[in-house]
Parts: structure tokens; C-alpha cells; sequence
């Protein structure tokens, strides 16, 4: 009830016209013909009654409203068609039908508050996108802390003569350990005052005012404004922290890097607001439309008229003529198709994408980090034949992932990912009871342990990583590296049928090295084309290799079998990868049609060569890179797919997808499809409708009020069939 309340209230402030018109009925129900002035004829009025007099009045305010509306379209380019509201309400002054007027005045009132209604609702999740935007921002005054210090703003510096900025001493309550030390000393200020190099406080529960870098040791995230990740994510000092995400339950430090115009959650916010302010095609063609439908409703009310020769049958027509389906439906159905392409974490930056979505034919698709996951992944761990290790695979994948966590290398995250999950494992294993360590080596890692002890990491660019694991040496990376001690060189061995011996030499020469690696990589047999490996050493002894490879996304293949059942003819990959592995790629996911060995130039020539073709239908590409913004603006439309942390690729898209979910690709078709559907059905109902009650009340069979209540009815239905763009049922 109290919901229902501020709706009307709302209402009724948006509308000032509503409540009068509600109110103009009491008057002309009591005393529409009590005339205390006497006779007093007046040309087409007569001697109207003081509630017909109100009526008048309201009406009158209500023309020049509407026609200083008309004037405005005018003016910004847009077609004011209100003429028949204008005329139809005229008109019934003019015959004396003040009932009717008033009903008139009513339906145009109502209608706004209907049209404002539709428009909020369409609009709800974008909305909520704007109102959680920070408006605020705490910025430390700690001594010495932030630019604040650097510059005093006088052209005089704090900079001494010994290179130190000058620092000030600290309150005696500071100084003491208050608990309130780390928040009593901080600005509250506009987030656009905000500059990069500025330290800020975020207390639990607010969100990050700008972009920035996470100096507190560590903080708790939640980032479903940004990209819908639905679990709070746990970040560490250095971590990137971006404007948008909700602090959780400790107060964090951070030095903003981005000023808040070009934070990350603006720039979601001026995609949103982009997509509001335009205007579909479509739209555009309806608002032409509604000129020919407002000529031929006045033509169907002359003739009535004429052949009548009664003038209140004018009004009859008019009254029922509504251009509303047009006007207001349309628009009203594409706002609540963006809004639920936004609640699905798809943003788009025109409505005309949202038209040219639905009418998609051939999709191109980037390989890596689009159609695969974005690092490579840990597929199988190849135990040496003859190593002689009572270690397993487990207990190689969680010593080579935790000394990776700390490399930079391509394949580094794979493996420290894989690493984890063994981990697991290996406690899970624990905790039922299994022992199965070697002995007496009871500390291998794995065993008991939350996690292992990590020393020395060493990374050689190019080679590999080494380190010490609960005390036990262990090197990952290149065969060459894997395999060779700790002077750099590699144990020359013997291969025997069967076993393996050394002689103890280590000896630079890389003709015994090279062999040594093909006779290793020989015992432990051949990679597939689109397979990579790391080797594993430990305490000098090569035991293991870890065999990864670019893993298709889990639900790549249901998403283009999705897009398939959409109707889009052709699927296509384009990458710079090789040919072998790319086909292994394709035939996973389901593509047939594979452009391989691209360089960025080629693949914009391959998108424009389909989007130059005749009869082509609409070409679209899906990448997510930063080489992948030229092919993206080539295509019909592009669309790029972040975690919602990136923006190299977004800015050449007209789509972007803010949860790195492939399947978001068939969804925003899907959405786009229905939006369209909705439109024309609510367009085409209300405009039969209307067409259908307009040649009803020219043979008299509808009453001029009667037909006032009813056009309002069919604007109401075509307006509500037009908000059920926003339900989930493609």
C-alpha cells in the first residue's frame, strides 16, 4: 500500500495535470448548469454552467500545453503529431460534449503518467546501474601521505633541500594508536575532485569511488555492479581495484590511478547513458508513421461528418484515434529490451544495435581467450618412465603451481591454478586417512600441511622458475632448464632399453644437450600440434611433465549450437594461431569454417569481405583482445567480451559483454529478437484496435465519452503489451 502511495504521489508530480483532471470531475457532477451570472450567450460555448466553465479552462491549459509540445518536437527534429489530441478535444468543447472533455483531458493526463510508468519500469535496471554510481570520496590527509603534500598550491613546494618532503608531525592521538586513527583523518569531497595519486579510505560497505591501486594488505570485493560475478572476490596489495565495486567488511586503502570520468565504472555508466539518449531506426520510422495515421484519422472523421451532417460524429472519430502504439509503445519496448540486455551484463552503446542484433546472420568468433579459456590449462601430468619417484601426479602439480604463483610466464597461471586443485586433493586424501608419503620423507608436501613452506624463487626469463618447496629443490620450465643442476649444465646420459644411467659429466655442449632432450622427450612421447609442456625437476632429478593446452570455455559448444537454433547461418573462427590447432578448436566447439595464421590486417580483410557481400544479412565479431578492436569496428556490429576490468576492446564495440560468458552472445540475439517481436505486436494491436473503434464511431455505434474511456484503454494494452519486452521468455 505504502509502495502503492508514492507511485501515485510520484505520479502526480510528474504529471501536475493528473490530479486537476481528477479533480475537474467533482465540479461537473454538482453543478455543471448553476450559471449565477443569468443568460449570457457566448458564440460556439453557449452559456455554459460553472462546472462546464472549469472544464473550459482545463481544457484551454491543456491545448496550449500540448501545442507548446508540439513546438518543442519541432524544434529537436521530431514530428509533433498531438494534433489529433488537440482537435478531438476541441471538438468536443465545440459540439458541448463536456464529458467528454473532460474524458479527454483525463486520457491525456493519464496517458503522460501511463507513458512516465512504462518509461521508469523499462528503464529500472538501467537506472539501478546510475544510482550506484559513488558520488563521494575520502581522501587521507595523513602527513606526508598523497599529492596533497607534494605541492601547496602557491607555486611553493615542501620539497627540502635534501630531496625529503617536508612531513608533519602526528597528533598526539595518532601517535598514540587511537583506533580511529585510520579514519579520522581523511577529506569527504566530491568523487570528481578526485586526481590520480590521491590516497582514499573506502569504509566497509561503500563502493570504490575511482579506479585505483589496492595498498592495504588485503581486501574483500564485490564486483556484481561491474560484471555480475556473483561471489565477492578476494584482492591483495597491488591488486588493480576499480570504481563500482562494494568494499566488504574491513576499511581499505588505495591510491586512485584514474581520475572519475575515465574510472571504469563511468565508463559503463556513458555506454548506459548513450544507449538512453538514442533512438532506433525503428522508432524514427514509427514517429514518421504516425503523420499518415494522423491524416487519415482526420479524413475518416470529415467524412463521417459529411455524410452525417451530425458534428458531434467528428468528435466521435477523433477521440478514438490514438497514435499512442506508435509513439510511445515502440520506444517504450526497445528502453525495456536495453534494460534487461543490462540486467544480463550486456551493454550496448545505441538502440540501433539493438535492432541490427536481432538480424545477425554470420558471426565471427576470435579464438584465444573467446572461444577458449583466456590462459592455457593443465590437461594430464606425464609421469617419466624409469624416474624412480614414489611422488604422483598430484604431488607434482602442487609443488610446480605453488612455485609458478610466483612467475609471470604465459603458462604460470595454468599450472598454479592446477596446483590448487591438487592441493585439495592431496589434504582431502589426508583427512581420510591415507599415508602414503615415502618415508622416511614424511613432510612431502601435501601431507598434513595447510600450505607448503616456499624459499628462493629464482626466475630465468624465458627458461624457467626455481625454488624450494618444504625443503626440497624444485624447477619448472623448459626441458633444458628441468633437467640441468644447479650449475646450469645438463647431466649427459646413457639411453638403455629399459633403464637410465649417468655418468656424472655435466658438459655445456649442445650436441650432447640436444640429444639428451630428444631422447627424454622420446621416453615420454609426443605432444599433439596444440599442446605445450613444462618439465619438473626435483631435487635434481627431472620426473614429470606438465602437458597443457587452449581448453575450449565449458559451454562454448552449447553456445553456438544455441546460435544455430537462432537461425545464423554461418559460424566462423579467425585467429593467428596455426592451422593444426585451430581445427582442433573448431571441430570442439562445432565450427566448420576456420581462417588460420591471421596477422590483425588479415582478419579485417576477412570481416569485410562478408560484410561487402550482397545479401549478407548483418555480420557481427566477438573478441575480447586489444587486437581485436580493428577487426570489431569492421563488422556490422562488434562486441567484445570483458570480465568487466578491461576496456581495450569495448571501445571499438557496439555490444559489450561485462561476465565473460560466451553464452551472453546467443542471449543478446535472443533479446533483441523478442524486443522487436514485442514492439510490432503491441504497435500493430493498438493501431487495429484504434482503426477498428474509429469506423465503429462513425456509424454512431460508440458514444464520444464512451469512445474517450476506450481509446485510453487501447493505449493502456498497447503500452503494457510493449512492457512485456522486460519478461525472461526467449
Amino acid at each position: 500500500m505504502r509502495k502503492f502511495i508514492y507511485l501515485c504521489s510520484h505520479l502526480c508530480v510528474q504529471v501536475p495535470l493528473l490530479p486537476i483532471a481528477v479533480l475537474t470531475v467533482i465540479p461537473l457532477a454538482v453543478c455543471p448548469s448553476w450559471r449565477p451570472w443569468g443568460a449570457a450567450d457566448i458564440p460556439v460555448l453557449g452559456n455554459p454552467g460553472v462546472g462546464q466553465w472549469i472544464v473550459i479552462i482545463v481544457v484551454a491549459y491543456t491545448i496550449i500545453d500540448t501545442v507548446r509540445g508540439m513546438i518543442d518536437d519541432l524544434r529537436h527534429g521530431r514530428v509533433g503529431v498531438d494534433l489529433l489530441a488537440v482537435v478531438a478535444i476541441a471538438a468536443t468543447v465545440a459540439v458541448q460534449e463536456y464529458w467528454a472533455s473532460w474524458a479527454v483531458v483525463l486520457m491525456i493526463s493519464s496517458g503522460e503518467a501511463i507513458e512516465e510508468y512504462a518509461q521508469s519500469k523499462a528503464e529500472s535496471s538501467l537506472t539501478a546501474l546510475m544510482t550506484a554510481a559513488p558520488q563521494t570520496a575520502h581522501v587521507v590527509r595523513w602527513p606526508g601521505v598523497g599529492v596533497a603534500g607534494v605541492n601547496t598550491g602557491d607555486g611553493s613546494s615542501d620539497d627540502r633541500c635534501d630531496g625529503f618532503r617536508k612531513v608533519a608531525a602526528l597528533p598526539s592521538s595518532t601517535a598514540s594508536g587511537s583506533s580511529d586513527a585510520a579514519t579520522s583523518h581523511y577529506d569527504t569531497v566530491a568523487v570528481e575532485s578526485v586526481t590520480p595519486g590521491d590516497v582514499l579510505i573506502v569504509l566497509p560497505g561503500e563502493t570504490v569511488p575511482v579506479d585505483g591501486e589496492l595498498l592495504s594488505g588485503s581486501a574483500t570485493l564485490d564486483l556484481s555492479n561491474i560484471n555480475g560475478e556473483p561471489v565477492p572476490r578476494g584482492v591483495f596489495a597491488g591488486a588493480r581495484v576499480m570504481s563500482g565495486a562494494v568494499n566488504g567488511s574491513t576499511t581499505l586503502t588505495m591510491r586512485a590511478t584514474e581520475a572519475a570520468s575515465d574510472s571504469q565504472y563511468q565508463r559503463i555508466l556513458a555506454l548506459v547513458a548513450a544507449a538512453q539518449d538514442s533512438r532506433p531506426a525503428v522508432v524514427k520510422t514509427a514517429d514518421v508513421l504516425a503523420v499518415p495515421f494522423t491524416v487519415l484519422a482526420l479524413a475518416i472523421a470529415a467524412v463521417a461528418w459529411l455524410v452525417s451532417g451530425v458534428p458531434t460524429r467528428f468528435a466521435q472519430v477523433l477521440v478514438l484515434a490514438t497514435p499512442c502504439p506508435l509513439l510511445i509503445a515502440a520506444p517504450v519496448a526497445y528502453v525495456a529490451g536495453t534494460g534487461r540486455l543490462a540486467k544480463s551484463g550486456i551493454l550496448i552503446k545505441t538502440q540501433d544495435v539493438l535492432e541490427n542484433l536481432g538480424r545477425v546472420t554470420h558471426v565471427f568468433f576470435d579464438k584465444t581467450g573467446t572461444l577458449t579459456v583466456k590462459q592455457p590449462q593443465v590437461t594430464r601430468v606425464e609421469m617419466l618412465p624409469g624416474a624412480g619417484t614414489h611422488l604422483n601426479e598430484d604431488h607434482v602439480l602442487m609443488m610446480a603451481g605453488v612455485v609458478e604463483t610466483y612467475s609471470v610466464h604465459i603458462l604460470a597461471k595454468g599450472i598454479a591454478k592446477a596446483g590448487t586443485e591438487a592441493l585439495s586433493r592431496l589434504h582431502r586424501r589426508f583427512e581420510e586417512g591415507q599415508r602414503l608419503c615415502p618415508q622416511p620423507d614424511a613432510d612431502w608436501p601435501g601431507h598434513g600441511r595447510d600450505y607448503p613452506v616456499v624459499k628462493h624463487i629464482d626466475e630465468d626469463a624465458g627458461k624457467g622458475i626455481s625454488g624450494e618447496v618444504n625443503g626440497h629443490k624444485v624447477r619448472v620450465g623448459r626441458l633444458s632448464f628441468a633437467a640441468s643442476g644447479e650449475d646450469g649444465f645438463l647431466p649427459v646420459e646413457r639411453i638403455v632399453p629399459g633403464r637410465a644411467t649417468t655418468d656424472g659429466d655435466r658438459r655445456p655442449g649442445k650436441q650432447g644437450e640436444g640429444r639428451l632432450a630428444d631422447e627424454i622427450r622420446t621416453r615420454f612421447g609426443m605432444l599433439a600440434p596444440d599442446e605445450m609442456a613444462s618439465y619438473v625437476s626435483v631435487d635434481g632429478h627431472l620426473i614429470a611433465r606438465i602437458v597443457l593446452r587452449d581448453v575450449p570455455r565449458a559451454n562454448a559448444k552449447s553456445a553456438l549450437a544455441s546460435l544455430r537454433g537462432l537461425g545464423v547461418a554461418k559460424l566462423s573462427m579467425l585467429t593467428g594461431d596455426k592451422r593444426s590447432s585451430a581445427a582442433i578448436i573448431a571441430s570442439e566447439v562445432g565450427i566448420d569454417d576456420v581462417h588460420a595464421e591471421l596477422f590483425p590486417e588479415d582478419k579485417v580483410t576477412a570481416v569485410t569481405t562478408a560484410t561487402m557481400t550482397p545479401s549478407r544479412g548483418v555480420t557481427m565479431m566477438v573478441g575480447d583482445g586489444v587486437n581485436d578492436a580493428p577487426v570489431l569496428a569492421a563488422a556490422d556490429i562488434g562486441m567484445a567480451m570483458t570480465d568487466g576490468t578491461s576496456t581495450a576492446a569495448s571501445e571499438s564495440a557496439q555490444v559489450v559483454i561485462l561476465n565473460d560468458d560466451i553464452a551472453a552472445v546467443p542471449r543478446a540475439i535472443a533479446i533483441a529478437r523478442r524486443t522487436k517481436r514485442v514492439m510490432l505486436q503491441a504497435v500493430l494491436a493498438g493501431l487495429a484496435l484504434a482503426l477498428i473503434g474509429m469506423v465503429a464511431a462513425a456509424f454512431n455505434l460508440i458514444p464520444v465519452v464512451v469512445g474517450a474511456f476506450l481509446q485510453e484503454a487501447i493505449d493502456v494494452v498497447s503500452i503494457l503489451w510493449a512492457l512485456t519486452a522486460l519478461l525472461d521468455r526467449d
